[in-house]
């Protein structure tokens, strides 16, 4: 797979998904900590997951375009594997559909919804 050419994501709680719809744009916590957005590659979402947010309920999984992201995207190594990271808000026009990440009745992740 070639950093660009297939959809990214990126997870987050829904409410920060409807916040982000009032402002027009997205924001996390790590863009101002860090200067980015975390992001992955669709295979790599359940492993983010069942490391930051096991047993939440209420996750949103975005789809990104990168073409589409007007922010510039770097694909970084973190823990031995390449994510890209998204330098600057997320323009809502980037996303392209929204799907629901929810953990087993263990609170373990293993299973994504593709987007509709």
């Amino acid at each position: 797979m070639e950093p660009g050419t297939k959809p990214i994501v990126h997870l987050c709680l829904r409410a920060q998904w409807e916040a982000a719809q009032a402002t027009g744009e997205y924001r996390t916590s790590s863009l101002e900590e860090v200067g980015f957005i975390h992001c992955s590659r669709p295979e790599q979402i359940l492993g983010v997951a069942n490391s930051y947010f096991q047993k939440t309920d209420n996750l949103a999984l975005l789809w990104i375009n990168p073409p589409r992201v007007e922010s510039e995207i770097r694909w970084e190594v973190s823990d031995g594997q390449v994510f890209p990271h998204i330098y600057g808000p997320l323009n809502l026009a980037a996303v392209l559909a929204v799907s629901e990440l929810s953990p087993d009745v263990d609170g373990i992740f293993r299973m994504i919804s593709a987007p509709k």
